[in-house]
């Protein structure tokens, strides 16, 4: 019998002071999607959530609601019902080398992260078939460049991982989507949003911060209360620790530090345990 997964992704800032080129992404199986959705959706209800709820609406008036929301959306990570994901790269980081990848690097790096951040050559042990559905919300880029995206998106069935792991996806469950829709999408744009707050140390720009400022520091400090939950020693600059490889499927939530270019080892056997970056990867 097979199954299948919903991955929802989202982007955030691509510059920033320290760290830049946020993506964020929420996996959930398709049997417990309406649960998640039946979750959400009651608790933005009883909070008078009606309208999107968005990282760049958290004002002072609105934290308390902000800040029980995640709480449900926290408990459901806890739970395993879903996955969180959150890459980024340094500032800093090495351009990339031709032009092509420079003209490309938005969706190179979103194909990087749907092709390594959730670990899926560890999710299918016993290899029954499994299909992926993608959804992406609304793409910023040029409509010619998402389209060749989207189709770059469906040859993942082909990369070595996901035929190991008989990974499937149809042609037909790759598409860009309305976040308004999606709860489940609506969260991680609150959790991307608090990411890059943070790790940019947006509280101290411009001087004293202001009211709406001070709430979005507080949510964001609501939130890593709820990941050291899961991981007690978690440092919100770094690609999350694991001491198996199978940690990068298994952990609830995880940050990824992108780095463009990694020391490739003499051996397989030679990667360390702690050593929390995936296979080789160019950009």
């Amino acid at each position: 019998m097979s199954r299948e997964y919903v991955i929802y992704t989202d982007e955030s800032s691509q510059t920033g002071r320290y760290f830049a080129n946020f993506y964020g992404g929420a996996l959930i199986r398709s049997e417990d999607l309406d649960y998640v959705r039946e979750v959400l959706q009651g608790q933005a209800d009883r909070l008078c959530l009606g309208a999107e709820i968005k990282w760049k609406k958290v004002s002072e008036a609105y934290l308390d609601r902000y800040l029980a929301m995640m709480d449900a959306f926290f408990d459901l990570i806890d739970g395993d019902l879903v996955k969180i994901r959150i890459m980024f790269t340094l500032a800093d980081a090495q351009p990339p080398r031709t032009a092509y990848h420079r003209e490309h690097r938005y969706h190179l790096l979103y194909y990087q992260f749907f092709k390594y951040a959730f670990g899926l050559r560890h999710c299918n042990p016993d290899r029954a078939e499994l299909n992926l559905r993608l959804y992406v919300d609304r793409l910023p880029d040029a409509p010619h460049k998402n389209a060749v995206f989207k189709a770059h998106l469906l040859t993942l069935q082909n990369c070595r991982e996901y035929r190991a792991g008989r990974i499937c996806i149809a042609q037909d469950q790759v598409a860009e989507v309305n976040s308004h829709e999606h709860l489940p999408l609506q969260c991680v744009d609150v959790v991307l949003g608090a990411m890059q707050f943070r790790l940019n140390e947006s509280l101290r720009e411009g001087g004293a911060p202001g009211k709406k400022t001070i709430a979005k520091s507080q949510l964001c400090e609501h939130i890593c209360a709820r990941i050291r939950r899961i991981h007690p020693e978690f440092m919100i600059g770094e690609t999350t620790t694991r001491t198996r490889d199978r940690d990068w499927w298994q952990h609830p939530y995880r940050h990824w530090l992108f780095r463009p270019q990694h020391k490739r080892m003499t051996q397989e056997g030679d990667r360390s345990k702690n050593d929390s970056t995936p296979p080789p990867l160019s950009l």
